[in-house]
């Protein structure tokens, strides 16, 4: 035991270097060949009050649409208890190497304090997973096809737009056949549970040797709860999604990327791209990887260069940079906060009944 311990802390050493060299690399040597800082901090503070208002307020508001999807996909969530959830983990995810599967811990250790069941809490991650998932395959998809409109489209965006639509057939398809069929849900998680159990010997761990049976369970319910939900849960996710890209149109149009520069659909391409690359766990959050995407790709549409960078910076900041004090003051929350605690039930007393009624 204390040698596989021993491993996993040499193992995050290691990921933790890896991703601050790869950072500092990105800030340090990267993107001032963009723009030099300076001239990026004076375009920030020509910003007038009305401009960095109307960017607080577009922040302001894509916070709420992650409450609302998150309250979407777990039944018997308050607004202010998604909040809580929702930042916290958001803010472990954006500043620790691994942090989403120490978020996915933190968020079930958050939720079991309200009193929800191990059962819900274990479908609504995968529950808002997958429709997150499902988003980000077809906003490139979708950008294309604003662009073709324009007259914009480019043959490399078109490829890329292509393969996004052939995963995104193919996983719609994956999990139509997984919702129809219990045997063929039980025949995909056992492939799942023998991939698994694969890298668990390499890491002399025991194998996993019930994952179809839990795979059969949440496929019944999953099939509870998107009976019922199916709809608000698409329509707040993708609106959080809109709400993020909104902000880094307007970054862009108050720091003077005019649309004769790069159009809406044309920052929307660029957007829709970045969020695939934000899927990727490079380095916490994205951080650095997803600026240099945003930067390159706006650049390359024909963006003024201090301009480009001043934008996505100034984007990041309000999107990725504020989220980390927030979830250090949500934290203090959830811990001070006792009147929301309440007796989680036994694992077998699911509570997805309760998505009838919602």
């Amino acid at each position: 035991m204390g040698e596989q311990g021993g491993r996993r802390s040499v193992w995050r050493y290691v990921s933790f270097a890896v991703s601050l060299l790869i950072v500092v690399g990105i800030f340090v040597y990267a993107i001032p060949k963009f723009a030099d800082y300076s001239a990026v901090w004076a375009s920030i503070s020509s910003l007038t009050p009305l401009e960095l208002g109307t960017l607080i307020a577009a922040t302001i508001f894509n916070l709420f649409t992650y409450w609302w999807a998150n309250m979407a996909a777990l039944p018997g969530m308050t607004l202010w208890q998604s909040a809580v959830s929702t930042q916290t983990a958001t803010s472990v995810a954006n500043t620790l190497p691994g942090g989403g599967a120490i978020a996915v811990g933190l968020t079930y250790s958050i939720l079991r304090s309200w009193g929800f069941s191990g059962t819900d809490i274990a479908l609504y991650v995968g529950v808002s997973g997958i429709w997150n998932i499902f988003i980000k395959l077809a906003l490139p998809v979708l950008s294309i096809v604003f662009l073709v409109i324009q007259g914009r489209s480019s043959a490399a965006f078109v490829s890329a737009a292509l393969i996004g639509l052939a995963v995104l057939a193919g996983a719609v398809v994956l999990l139509v056949g997984v919702f129809r069929s219990e045997a063929f849900a039980r025949r995909v998680g056992g492939v799942v549970g023998r991939v698994l159990s694969a890298f668990k010997r390499l890491l002399r761990k025991q194998p996993v040797t019930d994952f179809a049976d839990r795979a059969a369970t949440f496929r019944a319910d999953t099939i509870t709860l998107v009976e019922h939900r199916w709809w608000r849960i698409t329509w707040t996710t993708l609106l959080s999604h809109v709400a993020l890209y909104f902000i880094l149109l307007l970054s862009l149009r108050h720091l003077g990327v005019s649309e004769r520069e790069v159009s809406a659909a044309e920052v929307f391409a660029v957007f829709a791209f970045g969020r695939l690359i934000s899927a990727l766990p490079i380095t916490p959050g994205g951080l650095g990887v997803i600026e240099l995407g945003y930067i390159g790709g706006l650049v390359a549409a024909g963006g003024d260069k201090p301009a480009v960078v001043a934008a996505v910076l100034l984007f990041r900041t309000l999107t990725f940079g504020i989220q980390i004090p927030l979830g250090g003051f949500t934290y203090l929350i959830w811990r001070g906060n006792k009147s929301w605690r309440r007796q989680a039930p036994d694992e077998g007393e699911a509570q997805t009944s309760a998505a009838v009624s919602g």
